[in-house]
């Protein structure tokens, strides 16, 4: 069995789990249901994960949490533009 080609399968399942509440995000201009917090906790234990396979020179690791990470900081990016709360007052 290619091991490898079982880590990309898993990686692209997981990679793209939040797509579909960017999406959303961003057709309904509303993040009002959206933890930020989780969003930075997530992007904090993708960016381990890219680091660990950075070290361990894992392309799926590699791949899976850039992209992961990719789509995270585009869903921050779009948090703070629709969001109502204000965090810097």
């Amino acid at each position: 069995m290619d091991w490898e080609l079982v880590g990309y399968a898993a990686a692209a399942l997981t990679m793209f789990g939040f797509l579909p509440q960017l999406v959303k995000m961003v057709k309904t201009k509303s993040v009002d249901d959206v933890s930020l917090f989780m969003m930075v906790q997530m992007g904090l234990g993708v960016s381990l994960w890219l680091v660990y396979g950075l070290h361990l020179k894992n392309s799926p690791l590699i791949v899976a949490n850039l992209v992961s990470l990719l789509i995270l900081a585009l869903g921050i990016t779009v948090y703070f533009r629709y969001t109502t709360r204000r965090y810097f007052i």
